[in-house]
């Protein structure tokens, strides 16, 4: 390099980034340092071509991160233990990526003395804001450029631009916008624009359709210690280990196709397409699980809290005081977590079968629902059905003599 200015790039290999790696050596004249950060949708192969295309444009110096481990121990373990599924269906599966990838990158910047950090998101969608917000908490000094956001540049520009400075594109556009990780694929196509529209069988990469799935059903054991996965069916593994494994289960039984609509950040409606086996499953089980060991009030207050939380990471709000707070309720709620789930996977469907664990609060040692029980007698309960109703009988009460009042003075 020569002394030149520096600007890091987060680069995916894909058309906009592609175009940012030439525009931004042209309008600032700088050194261009691009960043790759895997966070579970690259191969070694694609990683290796994303270097060379970096290279070939005009990229100084290229970094490959592999984040795999890190977006699954800091941030899926938590959206397991809140059985965070926003909308009743979709698991975040960009949100936490989009975290990682934009720490990693200012890393970049900062080891590499670069005075802005690049990223090739567009004005509409929520990556930006999750991108510039970790920037703006992180490092608040750097300069962000977003050069497709700023000059509201179409697929046509951007092609023309790179095939005039000598790098040909394919201009045939793709039907299907696909960011696979970790935690899920998102798809987004014409049909995710229209509410009343759904996805074709072609749109689909990792899971096979109900009617081509096989019809014989499969059972996993799924095992959990303080809320998180640590084995299936017996052999203990890591936990991008056992994610991998029960994502390709699921999906060659035609689990974990969904379709989600809601609020994005910027406050429009949004929509996605997703194919998520193992967090439909892993969270199935996980939710078993908890029925068994946990109170009735340590329930409640923590799947809200888990809402809370994955609502602020989608939002891009995670570094809000309260997700620490957030997180240790989450954390003391898991300690009893512990036991084995069996699940039934067959034609897109998920049946949870049984569950058992060290800290099961269904004893039948002491109760069993519409049976004996040693705790208490027939005149107990007698007595606790007596008084239980009584507040309801109190308002009902109060209500029949006000109308009554009421209805007096007229």
């Amino acid at each position: 390099m020569d002394g030149k200015k520096k600007i890091v790039l987060a680069f995916s290999g894909g058309l906009d980034t592609s175009y940012c790696v030439i525009y931004l050596k042209e309008k600032y004249d700088a050194d261009v340092i691009t960043v790759t950060v895997d966070t579970g949708g690259f191969s070694p192969k694609e990683l290796k071509e994303i270097e060379e295309k970096a290279k070939k444009l005009g990229a100084v110096k290229h970094y490959t991160i592999n984040a795999v481990e890190r977006v699954y121990n800091e941030f899926i373990t938590y959206l397991i233990k809140g059985n965070v599924l926003r909308g009743g269906a979709y698991p975040l599966s960009v949100g936490a990526e989009r975290v990682v990838q934009a720490e990693e990158a200012l890393k970049i910047a900062e080891k590499e003395g670069a005075y802005a950090i690049a990223h090739g998101s567009t004005g509409a969608g929520n990556d930006q804001v999750r991108f510039d917000a970790v920037v703006k908490v992180r490092a608040p000094q750097m300069e962000i450029i977003a050069p497709i956001r700023e000059h509201k540049l179409s697929r046509e520009e951007e092609i023309k631009f790179l095939n005039e400075r000598g790098f040909p594109i394919n201009a045939e556009r793709k039907k299907y916008s696909i960011n696979q990780g970790i935690w899920g694929t998102t798809i987004g196509g014409g049909e995710t624009h229209d509410s009343w529209q759904h996805l074709p069988e072609e749109a689909y990469t990792k899971t096979t359709s109900i009617e081509k799935a096989p019809d014989e059903p499969v059972v996993l054991e799924i095992e959990f210690k303080k809320g998180v996965p640590i084995a299936l069916n017996g052999k203990e593994m890591n936990g991008t280990e056992l994610v991998k494994k029960i994502d390709d289960i699921g999906g060659k039984h035609g689990v974990g196709r969904g379709m989600h609509l809601g609020d994005t950040i910027i406050g429009i409606k949004g929509r996605v397409a997703f194919e998520a086996p193992a967090p439909w499953i892993i969270i199935a089980a996980h939710k078993e699980l908890e029925k068994l060991v946990l109170s009735k009030k340590q329930i409640f207050w923590k799947d809200h809290l888990g809402n809370v939380l994955g609502e602020l990471l989608h939002e891009a709000q995670w570094y809000d005081p309260a997700v620490k707070d957030i997180k240790a309720m989450i954390d003391s709620s898991q300690e009893s977590v512990t036991g084995i789930v069996r699940v039934k996977l067959f034609k897109g469907n998920i049946q949870v079968q049984g569950c058992k664990g060290p800290y099961s609060m269904m004893n039948p040692a002491l109760a069993s629902y519409g049976e004996g029980t040693k705790i208490w007698n027939g005149k107990d309960a007698e007595g606790f059905c007596k008084v239980f109703p009584v507040s309801q009988m109190i308002a009902r009460g109060a209500k029949l003599a006000g109308s009554k009042s009421k209805k007096g003075d007229e």
